[in-house]
């Protein structure tokens, strides 16, 4: 049995749910890496410190492989991939304060539908554990047999030894 709670889920994007952004004052876009600096300190005030140089990692390949939700010029949340691996989702944030308003699964759609354009057909979900559901309902994700994080490539960082 894992001692670290969750574990990577995968999700097809052969057929991903239709999405469309119905409030008009959030845009949704590919981030811009001029603004490495502010996304940076969003994500590392806002959420795992670690997650930033994930979120680093994605703005700087070519194209951007980073989603970002705004509101009138204000950060809301965020989606990557290929930051941990080749064909990984994630990681995601939606500031806590705007939760509830679909904000995560526009990222998430749009991110997915970025690898899709890609050329990938399945997406791995890294570490997936309090966020299960959502992945569940939203993508019809499911865990992957033996993706626990001392199985995966999260087996890789230094406190996994």
């Amino acid at each position: 049995m894992s001692k670290f709670k969750g574990g990577d889920m995968i999700v097809a994007l052969t057929n991903l749910p239709h999405y469309e952004v119905t409030n008009k004052k959030i845009k949704l876009k590919r981030a811009f890496p001029g603004d490495k600096e502010e996304i940076l300190n969003f994500v590392h005030e806002n959420f795992q410190a670690n997650w930033t140089y994930e979120v680093e990692q994605s703005l700087m390949q070519s194209p951007g492989k980073c989603f970002i939700a705004t509101e009138e010029g204000k950060l809301l949340g965020f989606a990557c991939y290929d930051a941990s691996a080749k064909g990984f989702f994630g990681p995601i944030g939606v500031l806590t304060s705007e939760r509830g308003k679909n904000i995560g699964t526009l990222l998430l759609l749009r991110t997915l539908e970025s690898m899709r354009e890609y050329g990938y057909g399945y997406a791995i979900i890294g570490w997936v554990s309090e966020a299960e559901q959502f992945y569940r309902k939203t993508v019809s994700a499911e865990y992957i047999k033996n993706g626990e994080p001392e199985n995966s490539i999260y087996s890789n960082l230094i406190f996994m030894k």
